[in-house]
């Protein structure tokens, strides 16, 4: 049995998702068992228009760029989008909160009208086509990566947490955020980072998205309990998921 194709494509973001596949060093080794790459901007100068997997890191924010998603969503078997850029539109999802020709005006000046300076409101991947997998996280977490594409690629169904980050912080003990005065998004979130951030003495960003059924009531509880209201809350939340309030 032949090992699944793999093709990774970037769109706008830093391509740091793409460097945390690249830090798995040795362990891209076990990976490559399963896999062949055939296409991979920041590691291989091979290109293709065969494959089973895509992988596209990223958010779309030109419409020439939503065509060329198009294409590789139609030439892949399955579909992953890489990263918060990809998966919720990330921080490039501020621009949204804004004119287009006022960020046009702001980043480019003069030039805002050059035909290649096209821009419009940002988007997440699954906005656009079917997207049949998501690694959550900016950055991504490459073990989750390897272990999702490995399952991916042999049959198996990946098992992604859908409770909040508040689970894995009770785990590990860590004392809550809100007891040192901040707003923390750990309510809320998506699991699976192993709370990172606030084992690391950070409140909760949300950058793997919400969880797909939040416990607003708990959420309302813990805000009154620390004297946060839901406008401070909202603040914190538009820095990965402008847009997704109403969720």
């Amino acid at each position: 049995m032949s090992k699944p194709r793999v093709a990774i494509f970037d769109f706008a973001c830093c391509e740091g998702c793409q460097l945390q596949i690249v830090n798995m060093e040795e362990e891209i080794i076990d990976l490559l068992s399963v896999v062949t790459p055939v296409e991979w901007r920041e590691a291989i100068s091979d290109q293709s228009t065969e494959y089973d997997i895509a992988i596209i890191e990223g958010s779309i924010t030109r419409p020439e760029d939503e065509e060329r998603l198009k294409t590789i969503r139609d030439r892949a078997k399955v579909l992953i989008a890489l990263g918060a850029c990809a998966t919720i539109g990330g921080v490039n999802k501020l621009k949204n909160n804004f004119g287009m020709d006022d960020v046009k005006s702001s980043v480019y000046g003069e030039a805002r009208d050059m035909p290649h300076l096209s821009t419009y409101p940002t988007k997440a991947a699954d906005e656009i086509v079917k997207v049949d997998y998501k690694v959550h996280g900016c950055p991504i977490d490459n073990r989750e990566f390897a272990y999702i594409v490995k399952c991916i690629a042999t049959g198996k169904e990946p098992v992604i947490p859908y409770y909040p980050v508040c689970v894995e912080c009770k785990e590990k003990e860590n004392v809550c955020r809100f007891e040192y005065g901040e707003i923390c998004l750990g309510p809320i979130t998506r699991a699976g980072c192993d709370a990172r951030c606030p084992s690391n003495g950070a409140w909760c960003f949300g950058c793997r998205g919400f969880v797909d059924d939040p416990n607003m009531n708990a959420g309302r509880e813990i805000l009154e309990k620390y004297g946060k209201t839901v406008e401070d809350l909202m603040h914190r939340i538009v820095l990965f998921n402008t847009g997704r309030k109403e969720e």
